[in-house]
């Protein structure tokens, strides 16, 4: 948005006609102030909705449905059993929201149609925004001792989540703190939804991966995010496009990168069969994940207090490692034998997804994503992901031989439950829907399957006939390209959609005609990003719950941009 664009959306949400109870109408009496009850729902709602700058924007906002005394007093009931009640009844409670979320009108974007241009970009175009993305990596680790990511709220929450999710999302995660958020913030989206001050806090975007506001972003590490500035770096050395002291500077970075994720990210957790196995936290403790000190608090302020392993950060790291050449210990852990316990099976242990806002998919044999720590915690509940799933093909695929998995029956047996699950995923076109996805989009799990599909063609035939028997690779590969050439390409991109497209294009064997929209959407993007950096932040994951928080950042751009030109140029090279 210009300067005037956002002074109108400010001057309207300030001097709006009420009409009905704002928000603060509605909370102020029940959770502005009180003693005793859960002191988490109060502070949570002074700290995230009852903000100064939000409370000036959503003020005048009201809903005409309150207007009924009835809604209003039952509404506000549903807050009182939130905040007093020690086990609250959360479908109940969360009844009166549901309801109020009908036609909030958030939907996903839709961009218009484009113009193929004529030609590729020169190479010595391609090279220079190598090089420059490169460096920029290079610089951030520099400067900071690591390569940062940020997080940012979106208030207007996710499309896929309505009235209906709403109540499974309270049903079924786990810690309180998460459910107070989700509560809350759901509300709140939905004065948002019915405020000029819409259109500031989510204005439109051009292409699919939405940009990231930056005046609250929230910097942060993890070794997921790690994982992938590995696999970039790594790919920036193999161009030879690095200089001397470049390439040395980015072998430094990877080691730690690669030491961070594996050792200062492990943590023991129990096993189903009763041991107990080394996995990698999506936060590591204390001060590793680099929030600044205000951001810590807020983080404990907004409940987000504890977090637990994950199953896609775990896979993510062992394959960035094993792909730097690590021979850590860690390393030797088959992983396929701990994710069988959290693969789903029909029936007997199906209900281990108890967040299923993507319930329109068939979860059998897919693998969950939350893991239980040693304390047994597991805030989140669970959900699962299709991409999450790729990730963990991939990496077994890179630790075929190591693992064993083609002479160990029950772990070839897992790897082919998993692609069962991805077979069903891609036959029903599925994968093309955003709400099959928790955490990701289309276009990622495009890009996410291209580097799947290629850790698998990179095995012997042999190994390849007895993992996929039935041609499944094949057909998705199909269906995928035919998703990236007549949709995603065909259509407006921003740089961040371009790169994954063009990640999913090289690593799938298209034809070289078939980059140019994406070369040409990078190459024009380049500089976007300001004294940020060769790109903006973008969309590359995001939490639907407890509201829409988006994850990326300057140096993730450069890191996919990266690692998409370097795979087009290898392509175009062998042409």
């Amino acid at each position: 948005m210009g300067l005037h664009e956002i002074a109108s959306a400010v001057c309207r949400s300030l001097t709006v006609k009420k009409d009905g109870p704002s928000l603060y109408d509605v909370c102020d009496p029940v959770l502005q102030a009180y003693r005793g009850g859960d002191a988490h729902l109060g502070k949570f709602y002074r700290t995230a909705l009852g903000n100064p700058p939000l409370r000036a924007l959503l003020r005048r906002t009201g809903l005409p449905a309150l207007n009924d005394p009835d809604r209003l007093s039952g509404l506000r009931a549903a807050l009182t059993a939130a905040r007093d009640v020690e086990t609250p009844d959360w479908a109940a409670i969360g009844t009166p929201v549901a309801v109020l979320m009908d036609g909030i009108g958030v939907r996903h974007p839709a961009p218009p149609a484009a113009t193929a241009p004529g030609r590729p970009p020169e190479i010595a175009e391609i090279d220079r925004v190598i090089r420059l993305t490169g460096a920029h990596l290079l610089r951030s680790f520099g400067r900071n001792g690591f390569i940062p990511t940020y997080a940012a709220f979106n208030l207007i929450g996710d499309p896929d989540v309505g009235g209906r999710e709403l109540l499974m999302a309270l049903t079924g995660l786990n810690a309180r703190g998460y459910k107070n958020s989700t509560l809350l913030f759901n509300l709140a989206r939905i004065f948002i939804a019915h405020s000029p001050a819409r259109a500031l806090i989510n204005p439109a975007w051009r292409g699919i991966a939405e940009p990231m506001w930056e005046p609250v972003q929230i910097r942060h590490r993890s070794a997921y995010y790690d994982a992938f500035f590995t696999e970039a770096l790594l790919g920036f050395v193999e161009t030879g496009l690095a200089s001397p002291d470049e390439a040395a500077t980015a072998r430094r970075a990877i080691a730690d990168m690669v030491d961070f994720c594996l050792k200062t990210s492990a943590e023991a957790v129990p096993s189903h069969d009763g041991s107990t196995v080394k996995v990698i936290t999506a936060l590591a403790p204390g001060r590793h994940p680099r929030f600044s000190r205000f951001f810590a608090q807020i983080k404990q302020d907004l409940g987000f207090g504890i977090y637990v392993p994950d199953c896609d950060t775990t896979a993510c790291s062992f394959s960035a490692a094993t792909q730097a050449g690590s021979d850590d210990p860690i390393l030797k852990q088959p992983l396929l034998d701990f994710y069988r316990g959290y693969q789903v099976r029909s029936g007997a242990n199906e209900p281990r997804v108890t967040v299923p806002l993507n319930d329109h998919l068939d979860y059998e044999g897919g693998v969950v994503t939350w893991i239980d720590n040693l304390a047994g915690e597991r805030p989140y509940g669970n959900d699962l992901d299709p991409t999450l799933n790729l990730d963990i093909l991939e990496v077994s695929f890179r630790n075929l031989a190591r693992w064993q998995i083609i002479e160990t029956p029950q772990r070839l047996e897992t790897v082919h439950r998993v692609i069962a699950f991805q077979k069903n995923l891609v036959e029903s076109g599925a994968f093309k829907n955003p709400r099959s996805h928790i955490y990701y989009l289309p276009e990622l799990y495009s890009a996410y399957f291209g580097r799947c599909y290629a850790a698998f063609v990179a095995l012997p035939l042999a190994a390849q006939r007895i993992i996929d028997p039935g041609n499944v690779f094949a057909l998705i590969r199909a269906r995928v390209l035919g998703y990236v050439t007549h949709e995603l390409i065909a259509h407006e991109m921003n740089p961040f959609d371009a790169a994954l497209a063009l990640m999913a294009l090289a690593h799938l064997g298209a034809e070289i005609s078939t980059f140019t929209p994406a070369l040409h959407c990078i190459v024009q993007g380049l500089g976007e990003g300001g004294r940020k950096g060769p790109y903006r932040a973008y969309e590359w994951n995001k939490m639907k719950t407890p509201t829409r928080i988006l994850v990326g950042g300057p140096e993730v751009t450069s890191a996919f941009v990266l690692m998409a030109l370097a795979l087009a140029k290898r392509r175009m090279a062998a042409v």
